[in-house]
């Protein structure tokens, strides 16, 4: 009786549906195709669609209707229209909805376009959906981008005081733009196609993000290109003028991201070139990789005739695989031959010439006078393996799921599980993934070619099918090896996510690109030896004088601060201080690259320190004060006032007996990511506090789903940041009033840290998560609570699912006056001044001028817009954060959590405090102890070592306290923030 319980269970759990439909119907209904598993939640993809469509209905031919704004219905229309040739146009923006209809002649696949004018200045680019009849057709349809156009501000770029090249500011390009309906992450390779009927179809087209001007709507059959021959024939005989015509890759006309950026290549086979200063002389590399990213050349021909197109290139990020290149003239793919382009690899400089399979140069026809030249980054040759791997990523996760329902959290490594009798296809689905990976294998070597073995994607694909080869041979020990089917940084999902991520790179740098006729004798892409060696060796000796972004001796006057940041970051300090700070008091600084934090100790120790430090961690300046080395930065006249702008609670780990020795600089947030899409389906609520969270919890787990807690990320030691929360949210402490002791055995904090277990023991939320943004990514863990880092991730590498999460605040504990207490961490880095600077009013001014409000602003906007969506800056600065290029109701959300922003204040011995804690999750959650005598046992540890600290810091002596040691408290910092307001 009992093993068939067992067995009955386990036939529920390989029932659990998954998150995404995957299987395809032939009806070519909407209703249909998207409900076809009863248990899907989310819609089909499109590719799945298409294919389904195509059984039954074929392209459109031949036409275009036209959609006017007069003719759009439950539009808000507007007559200031920018300069449209209509004299109204639709405001799309805050969620607004713009209806029409749509008359087609026959039922068939058509493509949509659009007129489209942006209506701000920030980085967010206008985003809409499309419903027909009601539905989304696809999931694809929920995100369709109108791309913002950029350009830079100037022609020329500017330098800095070492003499080099400073990437320009980027402006967008304020005129209306025509757009048409792309998959978003442009892995189709051509425009979405939707399934109309016969007569006429309604369409909705509703704001998602930024705001935008709507024109008219083009309802239109497919382009059809034609092929290198066909287009050949049209052109035949039209000539070939003699010119060579040369054109810098880092000047282009017109870009579809504000990223994509110049380069300086310190190499003498590039154009131009200095020994000694930094040129930006190349465009692209990894910040023209992403599939989609467009930029246009401003191209000038003498005669009309037929032109060869060659392009000076390097690929050296990706080892013997090719990228690829969408060509388009004017708009146009002037033949089929140029879309998905390939660009072979090359570690060195090489000209490559367009040209067909049989390496004949693809001449094109350009008529006299300035024409626009395109290249986009293109994934598409390579999206189905990514699908592939997409899908398989989930059914190994399913997998995985299923064994640990099966065997608990910690499986007994010495029992034979015979997993085969609870799970009867195990070992098909395993011939299934290999089967899948080595069409795969095909596919990539029709792609890539003889390098596509060599390459890291083709070795990567060799590694995981071994993986799985050896797994499937033993699948009784799978239970005990999860760690290499599903979890942990060497399984198999982490290998597909990333083989996934390489694929979806395309990166490609350019130095140049020649139009030309065919005999032309294109310069050489490689210097000679003897020039390389030549200016290798001025290289050499001009490195001893050279004096930028190093730890070296700065003069008297000039105010020195290292950074623990990249160069980028130093960079971009330097010329924003150069520019203002300096400009504005006359004072000079300079900015280095700080190696490591440890460096910071010894050269204090050395008397070798800076006057200032930015990006430090924030337990560093109270490791150096409490030992003497940190400024005491409440000694300046107008610290209250400049504290105004942060949060109380920032200040908690700075801070050494009321004395606060450094400023927060950046700051963490601890909020609630959810899949807006998938609780929507499922009809679960938004979680706001614990107890809605271990209510919703069945339905998740019914549906093989549950809820992220950060303790689950951390696979060792559990930290404060993720154990402090729960002791704060239940009304406890860490420490007692005095800080001689710690305070977690206190009835609130006992209540807390039981709460904390429970969720493992009793609700059992997953044990383990190595990577939270996969699982959210792709829909198995869709609520959970995260930080700044997975919300830069889904905001600039999870295009897929934009508009389908949002984040909500921290759940916390309800209260008896109704509100809830949802303290929670939030550590960053922080600035400071040291003590034995000489320049300390100075350094003040300085710190001052980097943390206000405008600076932090701009600095924030200009990191992203050179460098792209991912280098968001989270600063601590209240007011700047308000004023960042985020979304409205994201920053809205996190200001609220930042209320209750409580970090943990640093005491010594606080390091034993932190991992008693995590040894009483330990033993509470693995071995079952009572939380109350975990608590007490680590209690008695924690307060010996907190008196050995406190004795070595001169608090105690022989065990009696003889100077009293001040705790750090929110409502100090709050208190000196209430008496600046009063003045």
């Amino acid at each position: 009786m009992k093993r068939f319980l067992v067995v009955m269970m386990i036939a529920s759990i390989v029932q659990t549906p998954s998150v995404f439909s995957v299987a395809a119907t032939n009806d070519t209904t909407y209703e249909k195709v998207e409900t076809s598993s009863e248990n899907a939640i989310m819609e089909p993809a499109y590719e799945q669609v298409l294919a389904s469509w195509k059984q039954s209905v074929k392209d459109a031919e031949f036409y275009t209707n036209e959609v006017m704004p007069s003719a759009f219905k439950k539009a808000a229309l507007t007559v200031n229209n920018h300069g449209y040739e209509q004299r109204e146009v639709a405001m799309l923006a805050d969620g607004s909805s713009v209806t029409l209809d749509v008359t087609v002649p026959s039922d068939g696949l058509y493509t949509i376009g659009f007129d489209y004018f942006k209506l701000n200045d920030g980085l967010i680019n206008p985003e809409f959906s499309i419903a027909v009849a009601g539905k989304f057709p696809f999931y694809e349809s929920r995100r369709i981008i109108a791309p913002t156009i950029w350009k830079n501000k100037t022609a020329n770029f500017e330098t800095n005081k070492y003499g080099n090249e400073l990437i320009p500011e980027q402006v967008a390009v304020a005129k209306w733009q025509t757009g048409i309906a792309e998959d978003p992450n442009y892995f189709e390779g051509q425009p979405l196609q939707y399934l109309l009927k016969k007569g006429t179809n309604r369409l909705t087209l509703t704001n998602t993000a930024g705001a935008m001007l709507l024109g008219s709507v083009r309802v239109e059959a497919p382009v059809v290109t034609p092929d290198y021959v066909d287009y050949q024939k049209e052109y035949v005989g039209s000539g070939t003028p003699r010119e060579l015509l040369t054109y810098e890759a880092e000047q282009p006309k017109t870009k579809n991201n504000s990223y994509t950026r110049p380069v300086a290549k310190k190499d003498i086979s590039v154009e131009p070139y200095d020994t000694k200063r930094l040129l930006l002389n190349t465009l692209g590399g990894d910040s023209w990789q992403s599939s989609g990213q467009s930029v246009t050349y401003a191209v000038k021909v003498p005669k009309s005739g037929n032109y060869q197109l060659s392009f000076k290139v390097l690929q050296e990020d990706k080892p013997n695989s090719p990228v690829f290149r969408t060509v388009k003239v004017d708009g146009v793919i002037p033949f089929a031959e140029l879309a998905h382009y390939r660009f072979d690899p090359t570690s060195t400089w090489e000209n490559q010439t367009l040209s067909g399979k049989n390496g004949k140069p693809f001449e094109i026809y350009l008529e006299e006078g300035k024409h626009d030249l395109t290249l986009v980054a293109d994934a598409s040759p390579v999206a189905p393996i990514i699908l592939d791997l997409k899908n398989m990523m989930l059914e190994v996760g399913d997998l995985g799921l299923s064994v640990k329902k099966l065997t608990g959290n910690q499986p007994d490594a010495a029992r034979d599980w015979k997993l085969e009798e609870y799970l009867p296809n195990v070992t098909k689905q395993f011939d299934g993934w290999i089967r899948t990976l080595k069409e795969d294998q095909k596919r990539l070597t029709k792609v890539y070619g003889e390098s596509a073995e060599r390459s890291t994607e083709g070795v990567s694909l060799e590694l995981i099918i071994d993986k799985l080869k050896k797994l499937k041979a033993e699948p009784d020990k799978i239970p005990t090896r999860l760690s290499e089917l599903s979890e942990g940084s060497s399984s198999v999902t982490q290998s597909l996510g990333d083989l996934q991520s390489t694929l979806e790179k395309q990166p490609l740098l350019m130095d140049r690109f020649y139009v030309h006729d065919g005999k032309a004798n294109l310069p050489k892409a490689k210097a000679s030896f003897l020039k390389k060696f030549g200016s290798k060796s001025k290289e050499f000796f001009a490195s001893f004088t050279q004096d930028t972004y190093s730890t070296t001796d700065v003069d008297a006057d000039t105010i020195e601060v290292w950074v623990s940041r990249s160069q980028q970051y130093v960079e971009l300090m330097q010329n924003m201080a150069d520019s203002t700070f300096t400009k504005e008091t006359g004072k000079k600084v300079k900015f280095s690259v700080m190696p490591n934090e440890q460096k910071l100790i010894l050269a204090n120790s050395g008397n070798q320190q800076p006057d200032v430090a930015l990006g430090v961690s924030v337990g560093t300046p109270y490791e150096l004060a409490i030992r003497g080395a940190a400024t005491d930065l409440t000694q300046f006249s107008d610290f209250k006032k400049v504290i105004q702008d942060f949060s109380p609670g920032a200040f908690m780990p700075m801070m050494v007996d009321n004395k606060v020795y450094a400023l927060p600089e950046t700051q963490d947030f601890y909020v609630q990511f959810y899949r807006k899409d998938i609780l929507d389906k499922l009809k679960i609520p938004v979680p706001d506090t614990w107890n809605d969270v271990t209510g919703i919890l069945p339905e998740l787990q019914r549906n093989g789903l549950s809820y992220f807690v950060p303790l689950s990320g951390s696979a060792g030691s559990k930290p404060f940041m993720f154990t402090a929360p729960f002791i704060y949210q239940f009304g406890g402490d860490l420490y007692a009033d005095d800080g001689m002791s710690a305070a977690i055995d206190s009835e609130e904090s006992v209540a807390g840290l039981k709460f904390m277990t429970d969720l493992y023991s009793l609700y059992s939320v997953p044990l383990q998560v190595p990577n939270f943004y996969h699982s959210f990514r792709y829909g198995t863990l869709p609520v959970g609570i995260s930080n700044f880092e997975t919300y830069v991730k889904l905001m600039s590498a999870a295009p897929e699912i934009a508009n389908s999460w949002d984040i909500s605040v921290h759940p916390g504990v309800s209260q008896q006056d109704g509100s809830v207490a949802r303290w929670a961490t939030g550590s960053g880095q922080s600035a400071m001044i040291f003590d034995k600077s000489e320049k300390q009013d100075a350094s003040w001014e300085l710190l001052k001028w980097w943390m206000s409000t405008k600076t932090q602003s701009d600095f924030a906007t200009n990191l992203q817009t050179i460098y792209g969506p991912e280098y968001m800056w989270n600063t601590a600065n209240l007011e700047a954060f308000k004023e960042l290029p985020w979304p409205e109701k994201h920053k809205a959300v996190i200001l609220e959590q930042w209320k209750y922003l409580k970090e943990v204040p640093k005491t010594p011995g606080s390091y034993m405090l932190e991992r008693e804690i995590s040894n009483v999750w330990t033993d509470t959650v693995f071995y079952g102890a009572n939380i109350r005598a975990a608590v007490d046992s680590s209690s008695i540890i924690v307060d010996r070592e907190i008196r050995r600290k406190m004795e070595e810091f001169g608090y105690m002596k022989d065990g009696k306290v003889v100077k009293p040691y001040i705790v750090p408290q929110i409502e100090t910092v709050e208190d000196w923030m209430k008496t600046d307001e009063k003045k």
